[in-house]
């Protein structure tokens, strides 16, 4: 749809919105402080419609801009993806676009493992929704807590999962080229 078929369609809809209220366009006039020839006008598509125009005709019959142009709805906002399961966690990517920042709510059911910590290249964020996530990075080994949040290298040594007490479900956003989110967990220094 271009341009020229949105504005053509914004007269008719107009004239709709005003009969369905009821109002005249002497009412709509006197609300509006737009001349009713400058009214018809628009209603009959001989004048194009301005920003200025549509502000104080929309706000008259308390409607969203949006109704007057008829802006295309918007699409579902839902990311839906397949769960991942891999070693017993699953993993639920909240992210749909391939590279940069991902996003993951991991769940890890209750498992008493032995850390086994790992390197790559990137940064990540960790923030836990319930349970108590056991997170080994570098020389710490602590234990969080919902609400709780994590930020740290992935350069450094680092293993994270279940306590062992019970399961724990967390968010993970992850940027393999070291994007950097806000709270930092630093290393004990040598």
């Amino acid at each position: 749809m271009t341009t020229d078929d949105v504005l053509a369609g914004v007269g008719p809809r107009l004239r709709r919105i005003r009969k369905e209220r009821e109002v005249t366009l002497t009412g709509l006039s006197e609300a509006t402080g737009i001349s009713v020839s400058t009214l018809s006008r628009l209603e009959s598509g001989l004048r194009k419609p301005s920003l200025e125009l549509l502000l104080p005709i929309a706000q008259a019959h308390q409607v969203a801009l949006d109704e007057l142009v008829g802006a295309p709805p918007v699409s579902d906002p839902r990311v839906r993806s397949e769960p991942i399961v891999r070693h017993g966690r699953t993993y639920l990517p909240l992210t749909r676009q391939p590279g940069g920042l991902q996003a993951y709510k991991i769940i890890v059911p209750q498992q008493n493992l032995e850390p086994s910590p790992r390197t790559h290249e990137g940064y990540e964020w960790l923030y836990v929704l319930s349970g108590k996530l056991r997170v080994v990075l570098g020389d710490h080994d602590v234990v969080m807590v919902a609400g709780e949040a994590a930020e740290f290298d992935t350069r450094v040594p680092h293993w994270f999962g279940s306590t062992g007490e019970g399961p724990v479900e967390f968010l993970s956003l992850f940027g393999p080229q070291g994007e950097r989110m806000h709270v930092r967990a630093r290393p004990k220094r040598a």
